[in-house]
């Protein structure tokens, strides 16, 4: 289970590079209560994060559910990189 790092307890909001960086866990139900509470607050404020949520969601309703292991090193450094990228924007 995902836990908040100390500074996010305390700081109990969540920036739009840390929603990228936890959908994956958050769509797994991998995050504690806090980061589920966290994670959907900065959604109800920020179009941008939900709407980024909603396309993840969608596509992996579309692709179905590929596992880490499932892709190469390569492949997934690029994608990180490009979801990085996308979410700076």
């Amino acid at each position: 289970m995902w836990i908040l790092p100390g500074h996010l307890h305390r700081r109990r909001e969540l920036a739009c590079n840390e929603i990228v960086e936890l959908v994956t866990d958050y769509f797994e139900c991998a995050l504690d209560r806090r980061a589920v509470r966290a994670f959907e607050a900065h959604l109800t404020e920020c179009d941008g994060c939900l709407n980024y949520v909603e396309q993840m969601r969608e596509t992996v309703r579309l692709t179905g559910r590929l596992g880490e292991d499932d892709l190469p090193d390569d492949v997934r450094t690029a994608l990180l990189a490009a979801l990085r990228e996308g979410s700076d924007a």
